[in-house]
């Protein structure tokens, strides 16, 4: 295998692709990355067994081939090279190495077989769909900082995606909880999205995803299974496994029942929680909402730290209400409304909180109570 490429097509496929190996590895040769070059193109090829990352990038190929090596090595030294320079791979060196040359620097790298190298099975995904870069970005920015990070509720350590009824018809609906706060993000649904299975998926998944879409414009291809998901990007692939678990029934965790509405300013709001957040404690970061005749009173205390207190004109005109939160969720959801102001539907100091954007009903976002 011989072929030459530019520097910084090389490098931005091998980001792409490096990204889901694991640093430590039981299995060698799932640290490196598959190069198979053929016809004007060269395919790089990353995986963890759960996920599987497929680039092609064109080159000049010289010698058709294939060999896999280091994936996080040959990407440190192809990002070191002079921006703008060419990089020649393979070509007369002894076999279970690659060469790479570039300018004056030439480097040797162990290698192991590329007929070793695991292919992650294609199943047959009988569901397909197409979704504007700009929809996905919105479904994921919207919902993954609430999933959960504790492995053993494992079926809450994703995004679950499925076709729900809206209320103006039948949307794509993202949902992540945590246990303590929920969030929820529809858009229309696509077209062919219609019958798909709900699914979850993982983590690692959405992450990799969303590093993917950063700079996505065209539409992107969906297709699924009950066990298996494909994004189709600009010429990449990312294959993943899905949480194989039952997402709990949401719809239950959403109060219908909420009858006291405060509306704030998202900007000072987050600010005044960040603020007021300094002095609660570190474990449990609880700050109280004192809600009164269109003011709202945001306290923390702390026997190590001393206390705060800061106040903010509000629009609520329901009875005084004191509730507690933990303050470090309220900054995360804030974060997510782009909106001027949020608007907040309560009930008592016991119960749910909704959480919505005063000016995009797409989203929707539910917090649990904490005693303060």
């Amino acid at each position: 295998m011989k072929f030459t490429i530019d520097r910084g097509g090389l490098l931005k496929a091998l980001a792409h692709v490096q990204s889901v190996v694991e640093r430590r590895n039981t299995i060698p040769i799932l640290s490196n990355v598959l190069l198979r070059a053929d016809n004007g193109v060269v395919e790089l090829a990353a995986t963890d067994m759960d996920i599987s990352v497929i680039e092609k990038v064109s080159a000049e190929v010289s010698q058709s081939g294939a060999t896999t090596v280091s994936a996080h090595t040959l990407f440190d030294i192809v990002r070191k090279l002079e921006e703008g320079a060419q990089v020649e791979l393979g070509g007369g060196t002894e076999e279970g190495q690659l060469a790479v040359r570039s300018g004056r620097s030439m480097l040797k790298l162990a290698t192991l077989a590329s007929e070793d190298f695991p292919a992650m099975s294609d199943d047959d995904m009988p569901h397909g769909f197409s979704l504007g870069a700009v929809e996905l970005r919105k479904l994921i920015d919207r919902t993954r900082f609430a999933i959960s990070t504790e492995e053993t509720r494992y079926y809450l350590n994703g995004i679950y995606l499925h076709a729900a009824e809206g209320e103006k018809g039948k949307v794509l609906r993202a949902v992540a909880t945590d246990g303590h706060r929920l969030a929820l993000m529809e858009t229309p649904i696509p077209q062919g999205a219609d019958g798909m299975p709900g699914v979850i998926v993982p983590r690692k998944t959405v992450n990799e995803l969303r590093k993917l879409i950063d700079e996505a414009e065209d539409e992107i291809s969906i297709r699924l299974s009950d066990t298996k998901i494909r994004f189709a990007i600009d010429g990449i692939v990312l294959t993943s496994k899905l949480i194989d678990g039952t997402f709990p029934d949401y719809d239950r965790v959403i109060p219908d029942g909420n009858d006291k509405f405060m509306e704030v300013s998202c900007k000072r709001f987050e600010r005044a929680v960040d603020l007021v957040s300094t002095i609660s404690t570190e474990k449990s970061r609880a700050i109280k909402l004192s809600l009164g005749d269109n003011s709202l009173t945001l306290s923390a205390t702390s026997p190590d730290a001393g206390s705060a207190t800061e106040e903010l004109e509000v629009d609520y005109k329901d009875e005084k209400l004191e509730i507690g939160f933990n303050s470090k969720y309220l900054i995360d959801i804030t974060q997510q409304i782009n909106g001027d102001s949020a608007r907040f539907a309560l009930s008592d100091s016991a119960s749910p909180t909704i959480v919505r954007d005063s000016t995009d009903p797409s989203a929707l976002y539910v917090l649990m109570p904490m005693r303060v």
